[in-house]
């Protein structure tokens, strides 16, 4: 069964070309997550920045902690790496390095977190105008970020119905199939009763077949009812 493929070109200079790897449901999971994390991050990072600069405790490393989760899903989304594909669609393509420039915004506002963070934490003079910046950054960067995952749910969707219309393709073959075995099994049973007493073990094959396709019918059934869902 076959699905949505990593596509053959590499996504940026210097990264590993990706293999034509097909994607299941779970790793179209796996992306969606990684997404939202990114997303959800990059708000809780500003969030304790702005504390930390008010002097709270530990909030300069819980802004810290969110930074490493922000890159490091960044990180697993871009380069082809533990099962999951990088950028494998032309939207994503589009969105990471073309008019966008979703990969270069994100590695910037991560880079003016951390200078942000580490001025905060010397108390250097610079560190209200970085934390003002940043700020200033969070809605913008959003945007790219629900513009990305708004792009990995379409092609989880899409790969959904491409999956749907394929087992119905199976099990519509499955199905000729089981028509055409119940034909055999029906004229078994005729060629078995004219036959007489050396029909009778023919008969029985006849009837297992024929019980085989009744089984095959219910199972057609729930199958297409499940991929009309």
């Amino acid at each position: 069964m076959s699905s949505l493929a990593v596509i053959e070109e590499s996504p940026a200079a210097g990264a590993e070309p990706p293999e034509s790897t097909p994607l299941s449901g779970e790793v179209f999971g796996a992306l969606i997550n990684l997404s939202g994390r990114r997303r959800f991050t990059s708000q809780r990072l500003v969030l304790y920045a702005v504390l930390a600069a008010q002097g709270q405790l530990e909030a300069c490393a819980t802004a810290r902690e969110a930074l490493a989760l922000f890159r490091s899903a960044h990180t697993a989304l871009i380069r082809r790496s533990a099962g999951l594909p990088g950028v494998f669609c032309p939207e994503l393509e589009e969105v990471y390095f073309g008019r966008s420039r979703g990969d270069a915004r994100i590695t910037a506002f991560a880079e003016l977190a951390q200078r942000a963070l580490n001025a905060i934490e010397d108390k250097l003079k610079t560190a209200p105008a970085l934390l003002e910046q940043l700020v200033q950054e969070t809605t913008p960067l959003l945007a790219v970020l629900n513009e990305i995952t708004a792009i990995y749910e379409a092609q989880s969707k899409k790969h959904a119905r491409l999956m749907r219309e394929q087992l119905r393709g199976i099990m519509t073959d499955i199905e000729t199939i089981a028509r055409q075995a119940k034909m055999v099994a029906f004229n078994a049973r005729i060629v078995a009763a004219r036959s007489g007493q050396a029909g009778k073990e023919f008969s029985v094959v006849a009837g297992v077949l024929s019980n085989i396709t009744g089984e095959i019918d219910e199972l057609v059934k729930e199958a297409l009812s499940g991929a009309a869902a």
